[in-house]
């Protein structure tokens, strides 16, 4: 009477003391028989241990042998509160006893453990969760009956379950273990999320779990697409039943509960059949064979009509006619499903190892109220490659034609169980999955990235090449003693006038205009300093007499009424700190342009030779200092070009020319100097 929960399979197992994880009752014993397949040995190891060790192993203990029977020996005698025992116990042979006594005690938990052939070097127990593990991506065995009701889960596939969790009995709810028959699982450890739902899958509920900082889901062979009801894939006409509900409404129209209304999550009322018994069926045709894994249900999806199913059996065939009650290997009775609870959640169950058939059949065995479901199968496409053409040998000569025949018999049919068993063709393992993997849709996807990520590269490619190329040419352009780009055109137009033109009979000379720095020299200084410095404007290029201006003029054409130069010095001016390419415009009271004129007039007929020669520049005190004159003469604009006697203007308000004191400025007179050759 002290036996909790166990499951013992062919391969793998779990067993626990009575009450476990409470404490277990006073006075009460245990013995359970482990065997296995001849040849292989056990080994056990224990999730939980925690029994009274007060009287030191002698009436609460736990006990291994090797063996069943009389002739067992003793492996081991193991008591203690809290007791951690991280080895396996390995037995001997394939049969062991594991014996449990619980004598006179106030505290203890009893103990938890499970068991497998020693082949499966990395088995877990049903208590081990994904935060005992540090690794990122394992693989583990997981025992057979590790559906316990003292341990939880939270999430369901495809997001992933609570690191929490139970692994193996995650792995039973995600459909990849049996818990029948326990298997090896392949763990992945992820990121947490914040919210886990619940669900109820292969008789598992998964609990709503909060937030964690990982999770852990399962790779598996990815055959868990849908395979038609749903999407209408399967005709109507492929889904049929043992009868149909037809019953008539208020308003005296007629209802019919069709087979092919039996479509998962399609609006409206479900299938149900006329009579409520244990023969009724639902079959569905895939129209060839197909790896069915798995199968989702709900009830009528109707509030006013509660109606559901909550156990079936599945049948299948692949002609219609001879059908088979699945059964989970080993198992010597039908497999019983656990349907619906109630009317809208969706069940799912699935097949370990999967159904390979064209004709699935449901079978409800228990149901609320009325039969009424609807159905969606899981699977994926299955092939087999042509069988190789099987030769018979020559029977042995014998007067006997019915062992002829029967041994004939047996040899195909030993040859159809070994194609049979080899023809599942498995896809390859794809990270937490539930569809069928599509090369084709692989194949698309690839042939739009890759033109766009062709597009992107070379636009960048063409970004760069445009950016160095502009580099370069700024940089040839406007290179280390280049004028800013801004002041080219301004260097240009200045550069122009050291250069000859047609109309220049003489060579010019430069002048600068900042009468403020002629102010400053001495009266026999100005001419050398205005043959010798530079000009830093542009010096409009006159040749021959007064009145030939050329269009390289900087001078503005004569323009209505000229203004006098005695309105305003437009050399007396302070120094600028900017010059202009060319000659600054003078205020507004005076003419807009006003500059000496260079001009040869050693031939000029209206000049006397030896007049004294008279400086423009203004100086202290109103006197006119002398100016050793050159071949070049300065002189004034003429308020006509027939005036050959005065050549500048009076001064405006100034009574004329009569008063040389009150001459703003004074005419020069021309001097007789011998001409000089360019050469001096």
């Amino acid at each position: 009477d002290g036996c909790g929960h166990t499951v013992l399979g062919p391969e793998s197992g779990t067993l626990a003391s009575i009450n476990y994880p409470r404490t277990s009752p006073n006075s009460t014993v245990c013995e359970w028989e482990i065997r296995v397949k001849p040849g292989q040995r056990v080994q056990l190891k224990f999730g939980d241990f925690d029994i009274d060790d007060s009287d030191s192993c002698h009436s609460s203990y736990l006990r291994v042998h090797n063996g069943i029977g009389p002739n067992r020996t003793e492996i081991g005698k193991y008591c203690g509160f809290g007791f951690q025992m991280d080895g396996l116990i390995t037995s001997k042979s394939n049969e062991v006893t594991v014996q449990f006594m619980s004598g006179i005690h106030t505290s203890g938990r009893g103990f938890l453990a499970a068991y497998s052939t020693t082949d499966k070097s990395d088995l877990i127990t049903c208590l081990d969760n994904a935060s005992h593990i540090s690794e990122p991506e394992f693989n583990k065995y997981c025992p057979a009956g590790c559906v316990i009701p003292f341990a939880d889960i939270s999430g369901t596939i495809p997001h992933g379950y609570r690191d929490s969790s139970s692994l193996c009995m995650a792995g039973v709810h995600a459909g990849v273990v049996s818990n029948t028959l326990g298997g090896q699982i392949n763990v992945v450890i992820s990121k947490g999320i914040p919210y886990y739902e619940g669900s109820l899958a292969n008789n598992v509920t998964s609990k709503v779990g909060p937030l964690s900082t990982s999770l852990f889901t399962f790779k598996t062979s990815g055959c868990y697409g849908t395979l038609g009801m749903e999407s209408g894939v399967i005709p109507d006409s492929h889904i049929t039943s043992s009868s149909i509900l037809e019953w008539p409404n208020q308003t005296g129209q007629v209802n019919i509960w069709k087979p092919e209304n039996a479509r998962l999550k399609r609006v409206g009322p479900p299938w149900a059949a006329f009579i409520s018994d244990e023969h009724q069926w639902l079959q569905i045709d895939l129209n060839k064979e197909k790896k069915i894994t798995g199968i989702i249900t709900t009830g009528s999806t109707l509030a006013e009509h509660y109606y559901y199913v909550s156990a079936y059996r599945i049948l299948y065939s692949d002609d219609a006619q001879k059908w088979t009650v699945y059964r989970e290997p080993g198992m010597g009775k039908d497999k019983i499903f656990q349907g619906n609870t109630e009317l809208y959640q969706e069940v799912r169950n699935n097949f370990i190892p999967p159904i390979i058939a064209r004709f699935f059949r449901i079978n409800p065995l228990k149901w609320h109220q009325k039969i009424a479901m609807k159905v969606e199968l899981l699977g994926c496409q299955f092939s087999i490659g042509r069988a190789p053409k099987i030769t018979l040998p020559a029977p042995p000569q014998s007067r006997n034609d019915e062992k002829n025949a029967d041994f004939v018999d047996d040899f195909i049919h030993s040859v159809k169980t070994s194609l049979q068993t080899d023809k599942t063709t498995f896809t390859p393992e794809i990270k937490n999955t539930t569809v069928t993997p599509s090369v084709t849709k692989d194949v698309a996807l690839a042939a739009v990235l890759v033109p766009v990520l062709v597009m992107v590269f070379t636009t960048l490619i063409l970004i760069l090449v445009c950016a160095w190329h502009w580099r370069n040419r700024k940089k040839k352009t406007e290179g280390t003693y280049d004028l800013p780009y801004w002041d080219r055109a301004g260097w240009w137009k200045g550069m122009k006038q050291f250069f000859p033109t047609k109309s220049a009979e003489h060579e010019e000379t430069p002048v600068r205009y900042s009468s403020s720095e002629i102010s400053h020299l001495r009266p026999r200084e100005v001419p050398t300093m205005l043959q010798t410095e530079s000009a830093e404007y542009a010096q409009p290029l006159v040749g021959g007499i007064v009145g030939t201006l050329h269009q390289r003029s900087t001078f503005k054409p004569e323009e209505g009424k000229e203004a006098s130069y005695a309105d305003l010095d437009p050399y007396n001016s302070p120094i600028q700190e900017v010059y202009h390419a060319y000659a600054e415009p003078l205020p507004v009271t005076g003419p807009e342009y006003a500059t000496p004129i260079i001009m040869d007039m050693s031939s000029h007929p209206s000049t006397p030779l030896g007049a004294p020669s008279i400086s423009t520049f203004k100086a202290a005190g109103n006197q006119a200092p002398p100016l050793a004159g050159t071949c070049n003469k300065l002189l004034s604009r003429t308020d006509s070009a027939s005036s050959a006697q005065a050549l500048y203007d009076i001064p405006k308000g100034q009574p004329g020319p009569g008063s040389a004191d009150q001459l703003v400025y004074q005419v020069p007179q021309s001097v007789a100097h011998p001409t000089v050759s360019k050469d001096e």
